[in-house]
């Protein structure tokens, strides 16, 4: 994997170098604006419209608009020099429950590996934390800014998840927070919520308009015809108590099924393990380094 960033992770005395990776990647495709006419590739151009004139990355600086059409320009070297000596250091802060963070604070994830002389120290790190059940919180410089970050056990590794700062988070006006279900309502959507539960398999999951797209991009490629199927609408909600009967009474008939006949939920299962593979195998094409630094 590409190292994006080397630095150490350090709690009380101890420190562990380690080099970053992208744990995630885009799986969007990626579509380029052509001419209609001959269809070539248009470049996107940076033009200065005070000067009348094409300007390349070289000439561009950081501004701040602190009024309108009004900024005050950052150098790159200026904004460097604010970086703190600890700047190549993921520094442990506390060490807490990983239930007490709402999702809502997660950003982005990466994978951290140890060098090579660190691999004892990484690994007596991601045992302890497994043993102690915690999770850390910490501190790291990237790109000229600071992140909150949460250092977790994933796979035998280290995560780190970059976090929103509190005031990043926006609240909602919650108005409807003064509406009070009936209690008999309650007991009706607990009991769907209780028929729908399941253990969490991310493999059953996929992005059906990503298969759609790479399925309509194969059949334009080869000539052939594709097809777009309608989506199912969803009945519309016009009584709440008897729609949550109806559900009940569904999701009651599946568990039946599954209780008398064990096997008829492996079959199913099976059945919709194939069905979920999709029928195209497209992904998106990988830009080397050298073709994203030339785009």
């Amino acid at each position: 994997m590409h190292t994006l960033w080397k630095g150490s992770i350090s709690f009380g005395l101890v420190n562990v170098p380690v080099k970053m990776h992208t744990a995630t990647e885009s799986q969007e495709f990626k579509f380029n604006y052509l001419h209609k006419d001959c269809q070539h590739r248009i470049r996107s151009i940076k033009k200065c419209p005070n000067c009348e004139k094409e300007v390349e990355m070289a000439d561009l600086v950081k501004g701040f608009e602190y009024e309108k059409d009004r900024y005050v320009i950052l150098e790159d070297e200026e904004l460097a020099a604010l970086e703190q000596p600890t700047s190549r250091s993921i520094e442990i802060l506390d060490f807490i429950n990983l239930s007490e963070i709402d999702p809502i604070y997660y950003d982005k994830s990466y994978y951290l590996s140890p060098e090579e002389a660190a691999q004892k120290a990484y690994r007596l790190l991601c045992q302890a934390m497994v043993e102690s059940g915690k999770v850390a919180l910490a501190r790291v410089t990237m790109r000229s800014k600071q992140h909150l970050a949460c250092l977790r056990v994933f796979e035998e590794g280290l995560v780190l998840e970059t976090m929103h700062y509190p005031q990043e988070i926006r609240h909602m006006d919650a108005t409807w927070g003064r509406i009070v279900p009936t209690e008999t309502e309650l007991s009706m959507a607990r009991q769907l919520i209780d028929n729908l539960a399941r253990p969490f398999e991310p493999e059953k999951y996929r992005d059906e308009v990503h298969e759609q797209v790479a399925e309509m991009i194969e059949s334009k490629i080869t000539g052939e015809s594709f097809k777009v199927e309608s989506p199912v609408k969803g009945g519309q909600v016009v009584d709440l108590m008897e729609a949550l009967r109806a559900s009940i009474a569904l999701t009651e008939q599946e568990k039946e099924k599954i209780e008398t006949n064990p096997d008829v939920d492996n079959q199913e299962a099976a059945s919709q393990s194939e069905e979920r593979k999709p029928k195209s195998t497209l992904t998106p094409r990988k830009r080397t380094a050298r073709r994203a630094k030339g785009a």
